[in-house]
């Protein structure tokens, strides 16, 4: 089960007075939504929240809302920051069976740079996708996924069927979904080709 849990009470007041009210309080304001329940709004202590968001597994992760005694599974969908202050403004949750299967963006990560013979010829990896729509569990979404960049030459590209995926989860796109390609620039073209003239 989740690491994270969030303690939140139940708003009396909802809409931007009631949201103001709630922040003058020392507190997040938040909406639970989903499932067969009415959408309900919450509110979670800024300082507790900012810890639970600073560990980097809030957002998109299965975390335990507790509310008194009761604890329920939940993903946190959107966290919405101030822009200037970069406070944690308001947030929304949403209701979850822990092995129900949901749809979640996933970012993608490259390893192995120097591996790839590509690269050192001066080639680009081009990102098309920083992150894939996933259907999973909701008690295993994967933290990233990472493909490993070796072997790969200019104008190889990696699609979404490429990256090694955990039991149970697909992605929502399909596995023809182009992720990144390996490019050339105009510099290592002309090198390669004046390699090519000479061989």
């Amino acid at each position: 089960m989740a690491d994270i849990v969030l303690n939140v009470e139940v708003r009396e007041r909802t809409g931007t007075g009631g949201a103001r009210a709630t922040r003058a309080e020392g507190k997040v304001p938040g909406v639970l939504y989903g499932g067969s329940k009415d959408p309900v709004a919450i509110a979670v202590k800024s300082n507790e929240f900012r810890k639970a968001l600073y560990t980097g597994k809030l957002l998109g992760h299965l975390v335990t809302l507790k509310y008194g005694d009761e604890t329920q599974p939940v993903i946190a969908k959107a966290i919405d920051m101030h822009p200037v202050s970069d406070e944690p403004w308001h947030f929304d949750l949403y209701r979850v069976d822990e092995h129900q299967q949901i749809k979640i963006r996933v970012p993608v990560h490259f390893k192995n740079h120097e591996a790839s013979p590509g690269l050192k010829k001066g080639g680009t990896l081009n990102l098309v996708l920083h992150e894939l729509e996933l259907n999973c569990p909701a008690d295993h979404i994967p933290e990233e996924l990472v493909y490993d960049l070796t072997g790969l030459e200019i104008g190889d590209t990696i699609r979404a069927g490429n990256f090694i995926l955990p039991e149970g989860v697909s992605v929502a796109g399909g596995k023809a979904l182009v992720v990144a390609t390996v490019a050339g620039s105009s510099a290592s073209a002309s090198a390669e080709a004046a390699e090519n003239a000479g061989a």
